[in-house]
């Protein structure tokens, strides 16, 4: 090949790279929105968190200066724009008590393509009582393997729910207890975010009562430490946790706090003052 060959091809390769580069930059960035669920109280405000990111080919950024838009009902009742670090921060104040279910979405830009994202605001009076519910014990163990305690992931799907957990569960937040789902995070699942999600369409494919879904780290000390701030914060009505983990149970009986494991535990897995059931049917008779 000549020179002049050579040099009129290196010009087409650089050409069309150019052209590619314009044209990838005319596309939207197909951001990623994600939120988790969130609590207060009946005319307090509550702060709705978003993290707006897009993933590259090695890392997952946050895309900062972008709108996103808060929808309750299909109506924007807050606007918001992302930091550095992909965050938004949308206030809301709820006028009723109950579940409201909402939805973040990007608002417009000429970056990032539209996607949106939902959680539920719990919206509960303080005075009313609530109960903390491992989601470990709602779930039955996989074929051929112990009990687990962490958010089983994208494998939730095809787990079954503990027989009659949803119903009794139903029964008993129908005119009493408000529920608090607590999620043992397993880092290797995905975010908080995408944890939350992942428990909130489980649950709800399962058809058990719509709550407050919170997720932690696989930490002993983890829940002990929030239920903590939770009580701090004039939650001082959440008196009881219906749980699996003997940890779960602990932070509860270290408090002076009543705690119930179902199913039965293993033989000493039990701490001394927690009460067991052996099943869901159960659980009411031990509250």
């Amino acid at each position: 090949m000549t020179v002049p060959f050579r040099r009129a091809g290196l010009l087409t390769i650089l050409l069309f790279g150019t052209a590619t580069t314009i044209l990838s930059a005319a596309e939207k960035i197909p951001g990623t929105l994600t939120v988790h669920d969130s609590l207060t109280s009946p005319n307090q405000p509550a702060t709705i968190e978003a993290t707006l990111t897009w993933k590259g080919l090695l890392t997952e950024t946050g895309l900062g200066g972008e709108p996103v838009e808060l929808l309750v009902a299909g109506n924007v009742v807050a606007t918001a724009m992302t930091g550095g670090d992909g965050r938004a921060f949308l206030l809301y104040t709820p006028k009723a008590k109950g579940a409201v279910p909402f939805t973040v979405r990007v608002g417009t830009t000429t970056r990032v393509a539209v996607t949106e994202a939902g959680a539920n605001l719990a919206v509960w009076e303080r005075r009313s009582p609530i109960m903390a519910v491992e989601m470990a014990a709602l779930m039955e163990d996989p074929i051929g393997q112990g009990p687990t305690v962490t958010w089983p992931g994208k494998e939730a799907a095809g787990r079954r729910p503990m027989p009659d957990a949803a119903e009794e569960l139903g029964k008993l937040t129908k005119f009493y207890y408000n529920v608090l789902y607590v999620v043992t995070q397993d880092k290797a699942e995905g975010t908080k975010d995408q944890v939350n999600a992942q428990a909130r369409q489980w649950l709800r494919d399962q058809k058990f009562p719509v709550g407050y879904i919170l997720v932690l780290p696989s930490s002993p000390e983890a829940f002990g430490a929030k239920l903590d701030e939770l009580h701090a914060a004039g939650w001082k009505t959440l008196k009881i946790g219906v749980g699996r983990s003997k940890v779960f149970a602990e932070a509860f009986l270290q408090r002076r706090l009543e705690a119930v494991m179902v199913p039965e535990p293993a033989k000493g897995e039990a701490p001394r003052k927690a009460k067991v059931a052996k099943e869901w049917k159960d659980v009411r008779k031990k509250l």
